[in-house]
């Protein structure tokens, strides 16, 4: 039995209709609950719904699933999308609503990002001559940590899957193209000290005191506007936690602060740890995750003809996207797709039905351009 069809607590699996609009196949993508780490049955539906067609080539690698043509064109395209979401929070099923005269879908998933999984789905569908070869990719686990992330895990189980002159990663960008991604670092500065008892504090050394001039030094911080390859990316440096104490009648012999670095995609991870290093010589500083960025992407003759095809400027990635996991594999890639990222993982969360269509017309144009 086909798993579109298997019974799930006595109802059948869901299934979805690529036949549909883009709008309503994203309805229905967005009605399949897929929290991180629940993604197996809406990549059973995608499966069973690619199922048959000729002109793809279908693999699967856990809840991520491959779709590519094989037809010998010069160029070829990784088109990618992720189909988890981050927890509900009584915004399932979806609805549509009409806020200023502006159409909306409302629910779970349709910003970030099952709109773009769904244009990307309906297109993998339908076009089956495209004019270069594309591979598409949606993927689990995007949510969360960056080891379960499954575009990581294929990279590492099947690299060749990878081959590819550009990529398209379909995250939420008001149905603009964003090149590249800042990439994110975050350490922590610790300062040391001395316990003593509050009663007698001159013979004890105030951990907590000593990160009066690390703070002093992120609120005087002006962050960098850089322009890479036509593109301005403008960087942040914010203290976004901070610990230390140990009683209230205790003198803190530790204290730290959790410092977020954006920084934009000319520096390497690398120049980004030894600018933190540098900014905060005489800390201690311990470096917690870090991401690389990922350069605009949009030098290449592949990427200058959908930049016109889909119209528009390109603009700047500020957030850190999976596009940098393409550009560190040496494919300049982009980000593409209906929604505002302001409203990614709101209760609100909502996205304009004509950026879906217009996403849509976009990413149909170029890939059918003669």
């Amino acid at each position: 039995m086909p798993p579109s069809e298997q019974p799930e607590n006595g109802h059948p699996a869901p299934s979805l209709d690529l036949a549909a609009s883009a709008v309503e196949l994203t309805r229905q993508i967005c009605d399949i609950e897929s929290v991180s780490g629940d993604e197996t049955p809406l990549a059973d539906a995608i499966e069973a719904a690619l199922a048959g067609l000729d002109h793809l080539e279908i693999l699967r690698d856990g809840d991520t699933i491959v779709a590519r043509t094989r037809l010998g064109r010069p160029l070829r395209a990784i088109i990618a999308g992720h189909i988890d979401t981050v927890p509900l929070n009584g915004n399932l099923p979806t609805r549509f609503e009409t806020i200023d005269g502006v159409d909306y879908l409302w629910g779970r998933g349709t910003v970030d990002m099952k709109s773009g999984t769904a244009v990307q789905l309906k297109l993998a569908a339908e076009l089956t001559d495209p004019s270069i070869d594309v591979t598409w990719m949606w993927y689990d686990h995007e949510e969360v940590s960056a080891e379960l992330n499954g575009l990581g895990r294929l990279a590492r189980n099947s690299p060749e899957l990878f081959a590819g002159d550009f990529a398209i990663l379909g995250e939420p960008s008001n149905g603009r193209v964003e090149g590249g991604c800042n990439g994110n670092l975050r350490v922590e500065v610790r300062t040391r000290g001395l316990r003593a008892h509050s009663a007698r504090s001159w013979v004890g050394d105030n951990a907590i005191h000593k990160l009066a001039l690390v703070l002093q030094t992120l609120a005087e911080y002006v962050p960098r506007e850089v322009e890479v390859e036509g593109l301005v990316y403008r960087e942040g440096l914010n203290a976004v936690g901070i610990s230390g104490g140990v009683a209230g009648n205790v003198i803190p012999d530790e204290a730290m602060v959790h410092i977020n670095y954006r920084f934009a995609p000319s520096r390497s991870g690398a120049e980004a740890v030894a600018h933190l290093e540098e900014l905060f010589a005489g800390y201690e500083v311990t470096v917690v995750d870090l991401a690389e960025g990922a350069r605009p992407g949009l030098t290449a003759p592949i990427a200058q003809g959908f930049l016109e095809a889909v119209g528009g400027e390109a603009r700047p990635k500020y957030g850190w996207t999976d596009v940098a996991r393409f550009s560190a594999l040496g494919i300049p890639a982009v980000n593409y797709g209906p929604g505002d990222p302001l409203k990614a993982h709101a209760d609100d969360e909502r996205v304009p039905l004509d950026q879906i269509v217009d996403c849509e017309r976009g990413l149909r144009a170029w890939l059918t351009a003669g």
